[in-house]
């Protein structure tokens, strides 16, 4: 796009007049030159994000299709942090709208301990129930692609925790957030994407420290941790979606979470 600015230019102008004409010119220059090269930045991130989907969507389509899935269908995500996995639901097609698991990925690197995170610069990666919408996938980031997870989220603040901008993204380094590898996140990014263009409003996102079974949650280190009752209040949720097979609704209240099944 081509702007043209014709500034109002005095009959005889002085030399003063002339230099803050000059200083005018220069500073309308370097406006168009900055949102130019912001525009062509973007472009370029969004060209890459594209090309990633170009690559990678005709192969999992025949995927999605050969579990007789939809492109496109809503998606819903858990996360473990002891096993390093990230398992990635698919809503099928059964009348009460179960979802159906479509790959189980690989985290490669995920910091801190199991535990939720508490305030900025602990480098603990989350735990708890986030949402993903389309204003927190950043084809733009440094590790390849992301989107945030929108910590802090209403459970968080109640609790005074605080940090920001914790991802899932690729590459394989994290001070806070779960790094799934550029292959892995270059599928998952696109998914994500494919639903939420297609109608899905929120992206559900469930960060926990293990699989919630109960031979688990008898264990030694879990009876005695200090995050026992967080973490009962987590598996309710897990729970709700092992029966269910469809995410649960969350919300918060008096600073726990409140699970809504069905």
């Amino acid at each position: 796009m081509t702007y043209s600015v014709e500034p109002h230019r005095p009959a005889w102008p002085q030399p003063h007049c002339r230099s803050a004409y000059q200083f005018g010119q220069a500073l309308i220059c370097l406006v168009i030159f900055t949102v130019t090269g912001l525009r062509q930045n973007a472009k370029g991130s969004e060209d890459r994000a594209t090309r990633i989907a170009a690559k990678v969507s005709p192969r999992l389509k025949a995927e999605v299709a050969g579990k007789s899935l939809k492109w496109g269908a809503p998606v819903y995500m858990r996360l473990f942090k002891e096993s390093n996995e990230l398992e990635l639901w698919m809503q099928g097609s059964g009348k009460n709208g179960e979802y159906v698991l479509f790959r189980n990925y690989k985290i490669c690197y995920w910091s801190g301990t199991l535990g939720p995170k508490l305030k900025q610069g602990d480098k603990q990666s989350p735990e708890g129930f986030y949402q993903v919408n389309a204003g927190r996938m950043n084809p733009q980031s440094r590790y390849h692609l992301s989107f945030d997870l929108g910590y802090p989220n209403a459970y968080d603040r109640a609790k005074k925790r605080t940090g920001n901008y914790l991802m899932v993204h690729g590459n394989c380094v994290s001070i806070g957030c779960y790094a799934m590898g550029d292959d892995n996140i270059e599928e998952i990014y696109t998914l994500t994407s494919a639903a939420l263009k297609n109608g899905q409003k929120n992206v559900a996102v469930h960060c926990f420290p293990f699989r919630m079974l109960k031979v688990r949650m008898i264990q030694d280190d879990v009876r005695k941790s200090p995050w026992l009752p967080f973490w009962q209040n987590l598996q309710k949720a897990y729970q709700a979606f092992e029966i269910e097979w469809r995410p649960p609704g969350v919300t918060v209240k008096n600073g726990h979470y409140v699970i809504n099944r069905g």
